[in-house]
């Protein structure tokens, strides 16, 4: 009897230890999401246009909470006299929002620690990912059809 119940005893300690890891785990991946919440200022002379225009100046704001997240972005272009902002919030779900009088879908969603955001207008389809570097910069790659990578890094404000 005593050594069915060390069979017991040590299934017990092996799911509970299980069941530690996955919660230690979750937390980690949740603690690293909030790690990218706040207002960055872009680098400019770190970041890799690829031929489109220079942003000059550049925000990037992020803020996650319990599954619903909001992105704003405000930026100058280098003599062009133009900037773009433009922000959204969504749950996950795909939502719609005007940007400069044109309607455009985007949604967002965790992929581990890089906050992914694909929005589409016009039937264009462009994808950012923003994820944070080794150095603690914020990382925002855009990929869009025809277009080569832009890469673009941003510090904390």
């Amino acid at each position: 009897m005593q050594l069915q119940s060390c069979k017991f005893f040590s299934l017990g300690n092996a799911v509970l230890f299980s069941i530690s890891i996955a919660v230690l785990v979750g937390n980690a991946a949740g603690s690293s999401h909030h790690a990218l919440n706040g207002t960055w200022n872009l680098i400019p002379a770190r970041s890799e246009f690829a031929g489109e225009p220079v942003i000059q100046t550049g925000t990037v704001t992020i803020y996650d909470r319990e599954h619903n997240i909001y992105v704003s972005r405000n930026f100058s272009y280098e003599g062009q006299n133009q900037t773009v902002n433009y922000s959204f919030s969504t749950d996950g779900r795909e939502n719609s929002s005007i940007h400069e009088g044109k309607a455009f879908k985007s949604k967002a969603r965790w992929e581990g620690n890089e906050l992914k955001v694909i929005s589409t207008q016009d039937n264009v389809t462009s994808t950012e990912r923003f994820n944070q570097s080794g150095d603690g910069t914020l990382m925002l790659v855009v990929e869009r059809p025809g277009h080569r990578t832009i890469t673009l890094f941003f510090e904390r404000q």
